[in-house]
């Protein structure tokens, strides 16, 4: 039997990466107090803080600036930024930090070794980590076991997501007949020939994505019962397409939606909810205090560029379907968004000002007052007009699900796909809407914080 490869999940390559950088961070700090014998670079036990406060810095700066996005760590031009980028703003904040840090040293020659140092370890070990860790060599292996109309849905969806993840034959659980087929490089394996395959070929994961089970046999059966006793990972197809895509796979679902779905579970936790609403209620009087701030630089633009009314109202659906009026700065020429289509990419309908005001998020800020009064959440699915929720629940049955919470300012779905303009699209989006309502939580509302952090600092979306 071949020597199986090494592999690192998702969720173990993120660990990975904060282990290291915090391992090779310290450890260069370290050296760097003896080879200069400078006071500002010690680590010492009564300053145990320092290196905690700093580390700190590099996840939080690391997020905002993609350090730990996969795709970004392995593309060794855009390590340059990320880590340049959270290198920077680490070491300035952490200078400034008050009490935690060491006072500023007499000779502006120190920050500049500390601020290299830094940066030059993050470097090394980020292109190590690019041209060693992140290569083919650490792919896994795969075999489904799903009916022959899923294969190649099933294939694309899940080596889009993960490159490394690869599907090297299925085993058809539907009833027919047996007959060898391959789908581009999919091979179909025999019932029969499963745990033979399993073992010749560094299979290091089987998946289990069914949706008929009638040629799952008793001797197929029997198969997958000798592998998993024999250490194999056999996993079922929905938790590892929401590990991997942070969605919920509602094309695969379908009927069985609703013995997979626990709607009760983000808000059943009173103290969060309770939380969630102190911190909406006070970000929603400092939003509106920018507002204002705002609405003398936005009027003169108006003026100028995107001549008419200065705010907008619109329709949209809240939570329990209930319609509530949203606030926004007006973005497009006059009475030309009524009942009108998605707003697509480069749509003529927004003004030159009102482009600008999309991509730095100006308009938004009247929602504040949406937050305020309760009708939207700061963290949730963005509200859509009635028109076309409509419209889409036609053809999705489970869109109105998204109405179980508030609708919200920003949302995982806006933080990890690009502008709705179509149907499909819209599936995309409520795949990461219905994710976002089954794992809510605290730290789910952070990362959203730091991905939207990171839309606007690099002037992204529509």
């Amino acid at each position: 039997m071949a020597r199986k490869k090494m592999h690192f999940e998702i969720s173990e390559r993120k660990i990975l990466l904060r282990f290291f950088d915090a391992a090779f961070l310290m450890t260069g700090l370290y050296l760097l107090h003896f080879i200069f014998d400078n006071s500002y670079y010690i680590l010492d036990l009564a300053y145990f803080y320092r290196p905690i406060l700093l580390i700190t810095y590099i996840f939080i700066f690391g997020v905002i600036f993609e350090m730990y996005n996969l795709q970004v760590s392995s593309n060794q031009v855009q390590i340059v930024r990320s880590v340049v980028l959270t290198a920077t703003a680490s070491v300035i904040l952490y200078l400034f930090t008050p009490i935690l840090s060491p006072e500023l040293p007499k000779k502006r020659l120190v920050i500049l070794v500390f601020y290299f140092t830094i940066l030059i370890i993050l470097l090394v070990w980020r292109f190590f980590y690019a041209i060693f860790l992140a290569s083919h060599r650490f792919s896994q292996s795969v075999v489904l076991i799903c009916g022959k109309d899923q294969v190649e849905g099933l294939v694309s969806g899940l080596e889009n997501v993960d490159p490394h993840y690869n599907i090297i034959g299925f085993v058809n659980s539907d009833s027919v007949t047996e007959q060898s087929n391959e789908f581009n490089y999919v091979k179909e394996i025999k019932k029969q020939d499963l745990e033979d395959f399993v073992m010749h070929h560094n299979v290091s994961e089987i998946v289990i994505a069914a949706q008929k089970t009638d040629g799952i046999t008793p001797d197929l059966y029997q198969q997958l019962l000798h592998l998993l006793e024999s250490g194999n990972i056999i996993k079922e197809y929905t938790h590892v397409y929401e590990s991997k895509t942070q969605r919920i796979p509602v094309h695969y679902i379908e009927r069985d939606f609703y013995r997979f779905f626990p709607f009760s579970r983000s808000n059943s936790n009173k103290l969060y909810l309770i939380l969630i609403r102190l911190i909406e209620f006070s970000l929603s009087i400092i939003g509106l205090l920018f507002c204002v701030l705002f609405i003398p630089v936005i009027f003169i633009g108006n003026l100028i560029a995107n001549k008419g009314s200065l705010f907008y109202t619109q329709e949209r659906v809240g939570k329990n379907g209930v319609v509530f009026k949203i606030y926004k700065f007006r973005t497009m020429i006059e009475n030309t968004d009524v009942n009108g289509p998605f707003a697509q990419l480069n749509d003529k309908r927004i003004t030159p000002f009102g482009k600008f005001m999309r991509k730095s998020r100006l308009d938004e800020l009247p929602q504040f007052f949406n937050i305020l009064i309760g009708d939207m959440g700061v963290i949730g699915p963005r509200p859509e007009r009635p028109y076309f929720v409509a419209e889409i629940a036609k053809i999705m049955p489970f869109y109105e699900t998204r109405h179980v919470i508030k609708p919200g300012l920003t949302g995982w779905a806006q933080v990890n796909y690009s502008y709705g303009e179509s149907i499909d699209e819209s599936l995309i989006k409520l795949q990461y809407d219905l994710y976002y309502i089954k794992h809510r939580s605290v730290f789910l509302d952070l990362s959203i914080t730091f991905k939207t952090i990171t839309t606007v600092l690099f002037y992204r979306g529509q």
